[in-house]
């Protein structure tokens, strides 16, 4: 995360909220797996982007973990009277190209499903978007996800040597 964004605990709450009214349902209803996916696609590219540092998906996460931290902390101050409370950020790992490429089509295919998606799934894939690209940027939760660049990066080397007819 760059040192002009910051995070704050409001914001983390506040991004905890959207977490608690994606997940809410599912679990009042019939927690059928396929539900969650929506929410999980979403989560799954907002977690990935704050691992894109310089490019437009990491800029992204690192604008939305800003402006729900701003948010928040305008809504708790203004609620109790109290000021920020910065937490510290970190990213889970780095890309390397051919991880970058397979972020890429994680975004597409995200993109696909969000543009056949109804009303309440796309509601449901900007949550989660906004979820992961804010709790990834938490040191705590980012040290867990080390293994998501890190696949990117084994599942893009994989591509590219059976694009380069096996060899390496």
């Amino acid at each position: 995360m760059n040192a002009a964004t910051g995070l704050s605990l409001a914001g983390v709450a506040a991004a905890l909220a959207i977490l608690w009214a994606n997940f809410r349902p599912w679990w009042k209803g019939g927690r059928d797996p396929k539900a969650l996916l929506p929410f999980g696609s979403g989560w799954l590219l907002g977690s990935l982007a704050t691992v894109c540092a310089g490019g437009a998906l990491g800029w992204g996460a690192a604008g939305i973990a800003g402006l729900l931290s701003k948010g928040g902390d305008t809504a708790v101050g203004s609620l109790v009277g109290t000021g920020a409370a910065a937490l510290a950020s970190r990213r889970m790992g780095a890309l390397d190209p051919a991880g970058g490429v397979v972020v890429a089509l994680v975004f597409f295919v995200v993109a696909l499903v969000f543009k056949v998606s109804g009303k309440q799934d796309k509601r449901r894939i900007i949550g989660g978007i906004v979820t992961g690209a804010v709790l990834g940027f938490l040191p705590g939760i980012a040290a867990q996800l080390t293994f998501l660049p890190d696949t990117a990066n084994y599942v893009g080397a994989w591509g590219a040597s059976l694009g380069n007819g096996g060899s390496a």
